[in-house]
């Protein structure tokens, strides 16, 4: 009886309240047709074709777009520039994951202590490196690189210390990632942050009443339980690092090192508006959009086999 007057109830609604759920979910559907389905497709349709000039390739019509298969991709995948530029971030990925992460995770357990003084100031102070414009960021870090506006480099030659050269070789590698950790840390703290704050109180009370000691509860009780949030902002930090664009074409001109290909994207974007390239542009695109897909989700396929592995347990 209940559910037959389930579904007369239902039968008996006006249309306009059945339609109502499709009526808020209409400007978020069209928003992400417009600004992300779209752009996907056209993109895609670009990668597969290639500009053809014919005759001169003067007056109307001398261009023209033609179909060209996988012949981007081809190009794409056996260009060495595209290779260089993935190693290198690759080498840039493996100095900041960690160490963001790392101090992240760090600070969320220093500010979670009972102990800690001027807590909302130290949040507020860890974090507010993220709300500052990455290519802002940028500018005031390389800057104070520079050897002849520096000021770290003026106290070591004060000291007759010596003055590296962190915009050449080696120490490049470094300052490009010391922008981003700076910058990213503080928003992984958060994540992290809040998902501590959420653990039951009596989980730590039980802890301390067995005579565990902070650096064990930390160790033994927060880090495992806040596991999810890690795996988060791993996944986040890992796909940032993939597209990383701004700090290495800000600095660019500051420094001879950094070529216009340093970075998978800065060759998208070189491809595209220095070298009018779109179709290549856009294979490549498709290509790290793909490259992410499938690094991510192996991640989290494995991240998931070790959680169903630890719950059989």
């Amino acid at each position: 009886m209940t559910a037959t007057r389930r579904k007369a109830r239902g039968r008996g609604k006006p249309y306009g309240v059945k339609a109502a759920p499709y009526g808020f979910l209409l400007p978020a559907a069209v928003l992400f047709a417009l600004f992300f389905a779209l752009p996907i497709g056209y993109a895609l349709w670009l990668s597969l074709h290639k500009a053809e000039v014919r005759g001169l390739g003067l007056g109307k019509g001398a261009r023209a777009e033609v179909w060209a298969g996988l012949q981007n991709y081809t190009a794409a995948l056996t260009d060495p520039e595209l290779g260089h530029a993935a190693l290198r971030v690759l080498g840039y990925g493996a100095i900041v994951v960690p160490v963001m992460l790392g101090l992240a995770l760090l600070f969320a357990l220093l500010l979670d202590t009972e102990r800690v003084r001027a807590r909302s100031f130290s949040r507020l102070a860890i974090f507010l490196p993220y709300a500052i414009p990455g290519v802002i960021a940028a500018l005031l870090w390389g800057f104070l690189y520079l050897p002849d506006v520096s000021p770290f480099h003026y106290l070591l030659g004060a000291l007759g210390l010596p003055q590296p050269d962190l915009l050449d070789g080696g120490p490049l590698f470094l300052s490009l990632a010391n922008i981003a950790v700076w910058g990213g840390t503080g928003f992984n703290m958060i994540v992290i942050y809040t998902s501590l704050r959420s653990i039951p109180v009596e989980v730590h009370e039980a802890a301390r009443l067995d005579g565990a000691t902070p650096v064990q509860i930390a160790l033994r009780i927060k880090i495992p339980m806040v596991a999810p949030s890690l795996v988060l902002t791993f996944f986040f930090s890992v796909i940032a690092t993939l597209q990383v664009f701004g700090e290495p074409t800000t600095l660019r001109p500051l420094t001879n090192s950094i070529p216009t290909t340093w970075s998978p994207l800065m060759k998208v974007y070189n491809d595209a508006f220095l070298g009018g390239n779109v179709y290549a542009a856009s294979a490549t695109a498709v290509v790290l959009a793909a490259a992410t897909f499938v690094l991510s989700f192996a991640l989290l396929k494995v991240s998931n086999s070790r959680t169903k592995h630890r719950g059989n347990r």
